[in-house]
């Protein structure tokens, strides 16, 4: 099964560690998709921003290891690769993003048509792609 959605990394973080965070439609959304026997879909930067972030220990409550783990473990989650289709949709948006795992993010859910999950304003008030607050 293919997913309709795609998680920004925050919402992966949250919805792993600390789902109290997650506004009620993206929990509507998530809880949907796993009763559903469904899956969402995590661009592969969001590897990459885990690490960093969890060596900053500034905003991830779980540990990267654990993270990790949910993501292999877990057949909610598809990891969705970088591609060269991605990388000519990020070139294609411009510099309306200017961080470059947003943009990566942003670029992966345009081209696999995916709604995205998240709390990220630049991303929001971008209109770059169909977002879940």
């Amino acid at each position: 099964m293919n997913p309709r959605f795609l998680l920004d990394t925050h919402i992966v973080i949250r919805w792993l560690s600390d789902p109290k965070k997650l506004s009620r439609e993206q929990c509507r959304v998530l809880d949907d998709a796993v009763l559903s026997g469904g899956c969402v879909g995590v661009s592969a930067i969001s590897l990459h921003e885990i690490v960093l972030l969890a060596e900053g220990r500034k905003r991830i409550g779980a540990g990267r290891n654990e993270l990790f783990h949910e993501l292999d473990a877990n057949p909610a989650f598809r990891i969705i690769p970088l591609t060269t289709d991605v990388a000519r949709e990020m070139a294609a948006m411009g510099d309306a993003l200017r961080d470059p795992a947003d943009r990566v993010i942003v670029a992966t859910a345009r081209v696999h048509r995916l709604q995205l999950l998240t709390a990220d304003q630049r991303i929001i008030e971008s209109d770059l792609v169909a977002v879940i607050e």
